[in-house]
């Protein structure tokens, strides 16, 4: 018997393109439950709507699962929200087919309701979904009901439901093919693959949603499985990754354990890869097994140079931390960025310019300068926010606050002692280092908003491989 088919759609459209790894992940459980799994990667189709239409002339999809990555650009200068783009491709969808559409992602996950809502959607999986959406496949084809199944977000006669979620055990999945997504065409393109050694977040940042989306629980992969990957993605002429782990080295432990299973196996010597990772438990012995494993970069998201501000954030490290791992990197031979998220609850500009010296002096490859912090519900940014009376009547909320109460729409939060000015300030004590990337396109080759980034793509394209931020150090520094 034929066997029916779901189609698994990627709306993020994002240029340099990133891998849909959820999709990758996902056909395979979709297959393990009798269905056939086909990806619609709409990133490669400038004119997605006549892709759409070529696809389902023939009708003959039974579902479809529409993977959403990321809510808006996460830039003050910019607030430009994919969700418009995401209804659209939505609304092609549904133009062509009956199907049932299901939304889900970490985009998604982020805030199933309101987006759901937004593309006027009846279902989404929140969430990891290689679980729920195979079960929801199944009620959805037997005519079942459908609204018991874990991570379900749903439309009611009283609004929404959501579900709670069934978490799956890393450990006992099978080693993922990697096979549904053109993961050598996001490589040349993209300049680069991803894979992920763990899911989910316990760290108490007031402002980070990966805990929301993906759990407060850290759930471990096997290391074996995680260097099979690996090597599956090497099969395809894939030699540069990104590992997309909330935080690498939380725990340090299983970060040391995967090091040691990649290296082991040799691939450290035909791998290149990136990671995020913490300041707080790095050490000298990770930073070299993470080196003998082919690492060769690591971007620390360390917020600020300010210890005050720090702990306003929720982090549990200090400055001192900041100034260990610099010299760890360096003695290791890894490239280091520091991520900063300036303008946050009691930022002041003596706090501002107090970091950007601390990161001067410090001397990270590379810093971030992102200022603005994107607002979140469910996080305790939001819950202070909320705190402070009316949003419209917060001067240190900056987007569209008066017509989105929920932050669907890009809500920045930048302190009101920073002033008016406070770009410029920021600007005029970076004073021109060129170690400094500014979140805004005026920011010309120091830019890393990655949406749309026709430097990196232009890089790229002449062979350029890596993460994107160390692609645009190597080209202010004349690297090939």
């Amino acid at each position: 018997m034929k066997k029916q088919t779901v189609l698994l759609v990627n709306s993020n459209l994002m240029q340099p393109p990133v891998a849909p790894l959820a999709l990758d992940y996902l056909a395979p459980a979709v297959e393990q439950r009798g269905f056939r799994a086909e990806v619609l990667d709409l990133c490669f189709s400038p004119d997605y709507a006549s892709a759409i239409g070529g696809r389902l002339a023939g009708d003959d999809v039974m579902a479809m699962a529409v993977t959403f990555r990321n809510i808006d650009d996460s830039s003050l200068a910019t607030r430009r929200s994919f969700l418009p783009q995401l209804k659209s491709i939505v609304d092609c969808l549904r133009a062509q087919t009956d199907a049932p559409l299901v939304l889900g992602g970490s985009g998604f996950s982020v805030m199933p309701e309101a987006v759901l809502a937004y593309c006027q959607v009846e279902f989404g999986v929140w969430g990891e979904g290689e679980y729920s959406l195979p079960l929801l496949l199944r009620r959805i084809a037997g005519g079942d009901d459908v609204y018991g199944v874990p991570a379900l977000v749903y439309r009611s006669a009283n609004g929404f439901g959501r579900n709670a979620p069934h978490y799956l055990d890393l450990r006992t999945l099978p080693v993922p093919r990697r096979t549904f997504v053109d993961n050598r065409r996001y490589f040349d393109d993209g300049g680069m693959s991803c894979l992920e050694t763990k899911r989910g977040c316990p760290m108490p940042c007031i402002y980070c949603v990966d805990p929301v989306c993906k759990g407060k629980k850290t759930r471990l992969r096997d290391p074996a499985s995680v260097a099979s990957e690996m090597e599956a993605l090497l099969s395809q002429g894939v030699d540069h990754l990104h590992l997309c782990d909330s935080e690498f080295n939380i725990p340090r432990s299983h970060a040391e354990e995967v090091c040691r299973e990649i290296a082991g196996r040799g691939l450290g010597e035909k791998v290149r890869w990136y990671t995020y990772a913490s300041p707080g438990p790095f050490s000298a012995e990770l930073a070299l097994l993470m080196k003998r494993a082919g690492c060769v970069g690591i971007n620390f998201g360390v917020d600020s140079g300010c210890d005050r501000m720090l702990k306003t954030l929720g982090r549990d490290f200090t400055v001192d931390d900041l100034r260990r791992t610099a010299d760890i990197c360096r003695e290791a031979g890894l490239v280091c960025m520091y991520d900063l998220l300036l303008g946050g609850p009691g930022e002041t500009r003596e706090s501002l310019k107090d970091t950007v010296e601390v990161m001067k002096d410090i001397s990270p490859d590379r810093v971030g300068a992102a200022l603005g912090v994107r607002v979140y519900a469910e996080t305790a940014l939001a819950d202070m926010v909320y705190a402070e009376g009316p949003l419209s009547d917060n001067p240190s909320l900056h987007g569209a606050v008066e017509v989105e109460p929920r932050f669907a729409m890009p809500v920045f939060y930048v302190s009101r002692d920073l002033g008016d000015d406070a770009m410029q300030y920021l600007s005029h004590v970076i004073g021109g280092d060129e170690r400094f990337f500014l979140h805004t396109p005026a920011a010309g080759d120091q830019n890393y908003n990655y949406d749309d980034n026709t430097v990196l793509v232009d890089a790229i394209r002449k062979g350029y491989r890596g993460a994107f931020w160390d692609i645009l150090r190597r080209l202010s520094e004349e690297e090939p």
